[in-house]
C-alpha cells in the first residue's frame, strides 16, 4: 500500500473533484428555461401584458397627482426598465434560436439518412422487379398456353376432316 501511495493517483480511476466556488449549471436545463422564456416573450399574451404595463405607467405618470408620480415626463425610468428587459430578452432568444438550429440540423441529418435508405430500398426493388420480368419472359403464361392448345385443336380438327375426306365411303 505504501508503494501505491508514492506513485500517486491510480490511472484507471477518475480523480475526485474538489469543491469549486464556481456555480455549476446544467446547459440542458438552462437551454430549456431559455426556450420557455423566449417562447413566452414571443407570445401575444406577453405583448398584451407589456402594452398594458406601459400604458398604465404612462397614464399614472401623466394624470396622477404630482407627489404620487414615480417617473416624470421624459419617463427615464420606464426607458431604463424597457432597456433592461430587452437586454435580457435578446440573449435568451438567441440561445433558443441556437438550440432550435441544432435540433433542425439533427432532424435534417435524420431526414437525409432516411431518404438514402429509401433510395437504396427503391433501387433494390427496381432491380428485383426487372429480374422478375426477365424471368417471366421465359415462362409460359396461361393465355399463351390456351392459345397454343386452341391452335393445336384446330389443326387436329383439320387433320381429322382431311383424313375423313380421303377415306373411301363404304356402304
Amino acid at each position: 500500500m505504501a508503494r501505491n501511495e508514492r506513485r500517486g493517483p491510480r490511472l484507471d480511476q477518475p480523480l475526485e473533484r474538489g469543491r469549486s466556488l464556481r456555480p455549476t449549471v446544467d446547459s440542458e436545463t438552462a437551454g430549456r428555461v431559455s426556450e420557455k422564456v423566449a417562447r413566452f416573450l414571443g407570445s401575444w399574451r406577453f405583448l398584451g401584458y407589456m402594452t398594458f404595463a406601459v400604458f398604465s405607467w404612462l397614464l399614472w405618470n401623466i394624470f396622477a397627482p404630482k407627489d404620487l408620480r414615480i417617473d416624470a415626463f421624459p419617463f427615464l425610468f420606464l426607458t431604463l426598465v424597457l432597456s433592461l428587459q430587452a437586454s435580457y430578452a435578446a440573449p435568451l432568444i438567441l440561445l433558443a434560436q441556437n438550440r432550435q438550429a441544432d435540433r433542425d440540423r439533427v432532424q435534417f441529418q435524420e431526414d437525409r439518412d432516411r431518404t438514402e435508405r429509401l433510395l437504396a430500398d427503391s433501387d433494390y426493388l427496381t432491380r428485383e422487379i426487372a429480374s422478375l420480368r426477365l424471368a417471366l419472359g421465359e415462362v409460359v403464361t396461361r393465355d399463351y398456353l390456351r392459345g397454343e392448345i386452341r391452335d393445336l385443336l384446330e389443326e387436329f380438327k383439320e387433320m381429322q376432316s382431311v383424313d375423313k375426306k380421303d377415306e373411301p365411303e363404304t356402304q
